[in-house]
């Protein structure tokens, strides 16, 4: 009965920790429980893991709460008792905020000898919004990313309109509309003929996201996609797609209103989430199959990935300069950039970055929101791109 009871508030912590769990996976866990040894530690962890885990963003919680949580019995509630703080147990690794604060409040524990040290990343479990808007994805507790995300969910991104090739009437403009002159000057008998001019028709350019869902990603990818999706359910011509080792369209699946279903679907419909990364692959099949579809009346191009590139076949590179050719202008965002020791000796990044008018950072909301502030700027493509 005592294990029953642990394996219910172990299915609490993760829960709590940001894992879509209900009471009927809390009978799925002891179910499993009672197949496997659960002396034997590694088929507990899987058995567990098997019907707990149900994307692969959440592994990484999971594991690091089944390690303090079944150590010992009363681990967990010694262990996190410096958050508040007072003594506690040392732990092995760096422990994520979305586990820490899932964790029960610590209650008493026994003394300990006087030279035991704890070492505890510790550090503040609340920060209001304008500290919320400089903290990087990866280290946001479970609550803080709940507001975050409903914050990445109210934003609109606008883009600077351009020239297409219809007109619309003017009351003064480049143009005189003879048609709509002439037949206006019958209402006098052709004796007055106002002239009518017409201007060229602005509109937004279509936005196309390509977005790595690759392991190295991680947490950015996963608040990103919530940034893509208030993208297509609130403008016209957004056009999503991820890729790993191949290129995904996800634009149908984001149109569900709900984030989180719509982000559910995704997940359950994209195969290769949180592999190994492609790039030229990846590139190679958007500009085959892909570019001449939704790339049309200068497509503004944004590019989520770290560049991390596992794909052995040579040509990135050119993959990368046939995408901007095909595009008016292609946006690279790295959350890499968002370390100060950043330098590009990656191989994917050394490929593709001579072939993108922007290298911009997106490991924080402060840089979502810039990137929103570029977009309303005027752009004019220089002959050689930034670096």
């Amino acid at each position: 009965m005592k294990l029953a009871d642990n394996i219910a508030g172990f299915v609490r912590v993760l829960r709590r920790a940001g894992l879509r769990l209900g009471p009927a996976d809390t009978l799925d866990a002891l179910r499993a429980a009672e197949s496997v040894d659960v002396l034997r530690r590694e088929q507990f962890y899987w058995a567990l893991h098997a019907v707990l885990v149900r994307r692969p963003e959440d592994h990484d919680v999971y594991d690091q709460a089944f390690g303090l949580f079944w150590r010992d019995p009363h681990a967990v509630d010694r262990a996190m008792s410096i958050l508040l703080p007072h003594s506690t147990v040392p732990l092995p690794r760096r422990v994520s905020r979305r586990v820490a604060e899932a964790l029960p409040p610590p209650g008493p524990s026994p003394p300990r000898p006087p030279d035991q040290r704890s070492e505890l990343d510790a550090t503040l479990l609340y920060a209001p919004d304008e500290a919320l808007r400089t903290r990087r994805f990866e280290d946001m507790s479970a609550d803080e990313l709940r507001r975050a995300k409903a914050i990445v969910a109210q934003m609109h991104l606008v883009v600077r309109p351009v020239r297409t090739r219809r007109s619309e009437p003017a009351r003064r403009g480049p143009r005189v509309d003879i048609a709509r002159s002439f037949r206006e000057s019958l209402h006098s008998g052709g004796d007055v003929a106002p002239l009518r001019f017409r201007r060229a028709t602005l509109r937004p350019p279509p936005i196309v996201a390509l977005c790595d869902i690759s392991g190295s990603m991680g947490r950015y990818s996963e608040m990103l996609l919530v940034f893509l999706h208030a993208l297509v359910t609130h403008r016209p011509r957004v056009h999503t797609f991820v890729f790993a080792t191949r290129l995904s369209n996800i634009t149908r699946l984001l149109r569900t209103r709900d984030v989180d279903v719509a982000l559910a679907r995704c997940g359950r419909e994209v195969m290769d989430w949180a592999s190994g990364t492609r790039l030229r692959a990846s590139f190679h099949e958007f500009n085959r199959a892909w570019s001449r579809r939704v790339l049309a009346q200068g497509a503004v191009v944004l590019l989520i990935s770290d560049g991390l590139d596992r794909d052995p076949e040579p040509g990135l590179a050119q993959e990368a300069e046939r995408l901007r050719k095909s595009c008016r202008r292609l946006i690279w965002l790295n959350p890499l950039l968002g370390f100060a020791q950043f330098e590009p000796r990656a191989a994917g990044i050394r490929a593709i970055l001579p072939h993108v008018d922007e290298h911009r950072p997106v490991h924080d909301l402060a840089s979502l929101e810039s990137l929103a502030s570029a977009l309303k700027r005027p752009f004019v493509r220089s002959a050689r791109p930034a670096k």
